[in-house]
């Protein structure tokens, strides 16, 4: 999942909203790992899951913030998080578990749907808003 990450995160602009889907083992913090390779972050020693802390903030070519719905029961937390300001920040925002509730979402979110075949084998499926919200080389 690091290399994917790392090339999706090739091709975003600031201020987008990734949602990630997927069962737990599923690859989700394994991604935004290769993301945060993806803009100059030391993924290795610094990216973590945020399932407890909600939201990690990180800091290189674009600031990315991971956040984690997987532990929230309700949108009055998310609210309470800030998270629309990250939303409409400059950063990368990510959301694991943002299936949970996707009436927060931006319309402009890309989806990424992550489904485990096997112990070693991923399927990742990406639905972009639009085109417009990719680069294009």
């Amino acid at each position: 999942m690091h290399a994917q990450g790392t090339t999706f995160a090739q091709s975003l602009q600031p201020g987008t909203v990734v949602a990630l889907v997927g069962p737990l083992g599923a690859g989700k913090t394994s991604f935004v790992t290769g993301m945060a390779k993806g803009f100059g972050i030391n993924a290795a020693a610094v990216v973590r899951s945020p399932t407890f802390t909600l939201i990690n903030e990180y800091h290189g070519r674009l600031p990315l913030y991971h956040f984690d719905f997987y532990r929230i029961d309700q949108v009055a937390e998310i609210e309470r998080l800030g998270v629309v300001e990250y939303f409409e920040g400059q950063g990368i925002s990510v959301v694991e578990w943002a299936d949970k509730f996707p009436e927060i979402m931006p319309k402009q979110t890309i989806w990424i749907r992550f489904e485990i075949m096997n112990a070693q084998t991923r399927v990742i499926y990406i639905t972009p808003p639009s085109p417009s919200y990719l680069k294009r080389g």
